[in-house]
Formats: structure tokens, sequence, C-alpha cells
């Protein structure tokens, strides 16, 4: 019995039924991270990362098969205002320079419905790894993007950070230490 199952796995491996993870890169124009907190119980400030890098390796037929690899540029922070930007790259929290990225690479996907998953993987940020879970939803798969005739992923997904975990933790608790982070990304397959 062994040998049959065996003998059956590598007849499906040679006629190329068993599908692998394809790859996808990352559309910068259309990707970005949105965080918002609470400001000293007054309002809610929001802001963005944007300037992705990266690539997900998507297989449609075991989804938790797939993984995510990208990065952004600590500096793309945008918050609306010039000086709090100013004030964010200073000591006080990132001590940003040009070139230090933030950067999330998946270590394990669970899929928790048709086209939701839940991804946990390692965010660095700041000299610091830790481990997240992203509430993740695939809002579209195609075939063919309408614009550019490439096979194309969309993905919306949610969770929240401690910002001391990551040592940017001014003014907390005052500033709230939780930072509500939404992203959303689109990727393509290679030309």
């Amino acid at each position: 019995m062994k040998k049959t199952l065996l003998a059956s796995a590598l007849a499906l491996a040679a006629t190329g039924a068993v599908a692998a993870p394809e790859t996808y890169e990352l559309d910068p124009s259309h990707s970005q991270v949105l965080f918002s907190y609470n400001h000293l119980g007054f309002s809610t400030t929001h802001g963005m990362f944007s300037g992705f890098e990266g690539e997900i390796m998507f297989d449609a037929e075991d989804p938790a098969n797939s993984s995510v690899d990208v990065s952004m540029p600590v500096m793309s922070m945008f918050t609306g205002w010039e000086k709090r930007e100013e004030h964010f790259m200073s000591d006080d929290f990132f001590g940003a320079s040009e070139g230090d990225m933030v950067s999330f690479t998946s270590t394990a996907i669970e899929v928790t419905g048709d086209n939701t998953a839940l991804i946990t993987g390692d965010l660095s940020m700041n000299g610091v790894t830790k481990s997240v879970v992203l509430d993740t939803t695939l809002n579209q798969k195609a075939e063919a993007h309408p614009m550019n005739n490439r096979p194309w992923l969309g993905f919306d997904a949610t969770t929240t950070l401690l910002r001391s975990d990551f040592g940017v933790d001014k003014f907390a608790p005052y500033v709230s230490d939780e930072v509500e982070v939404q992203i959303s990304i689109e990727a393509g397959q290679p030309e």
C-alpha cells in the first residue's frame, strides 16, 4: 500500500498535477500600511507607510503553504504634519536614518475560511523583532488584471501592536501604547 501511495504521489508530481506556490511581487503603488493611535484621549491620529518591496508565494491549492516577505522604509512614514514625522524619526522614537526598514516575514498561516487566514510572522522594526498575527482577507484573485493582463492578488489585513514592544514608547500611556494597523496590498506575477 505504501508503494502505491508513493508511486501515485510521484506520478502526480511528474505530470505537474501538484501545484507549487506561485510568486507575486508587491505593487508599491497600491499597497499601504495605515496606523492609528489615541492622542491623550482627545483624538485619533492617523499615519501611513508606503514604498513596499517584497513578495508573496501564494499556493491557491493549499493557502497554508503560502508565505509573505515584505519590507518598507521607516522614513516613508507620512502623518500629514512634517514636524510630527521629524519627531517620529528622532531618537525619541525610531532614531531612523536612510535605509532603515520595517519588515515582516511570515512563519505560519492558519486558514480560517474560504478567503480568510491568520498569518503569523516576525515583524522587525527599530532593531526589535516580535511575532505578530495578521487577520487577513483575500479580497480577490484574478487570472488577468484588467489593466495589465497578469495574474493578480489583493489582500487586507489588520492587527494591533504595542509600540512599547518595539522601543517607541515615548509618552505612553498618555499617548496610546496600542497602535491599530490596517494593511491593504496588491501583488502581481512578474512579467
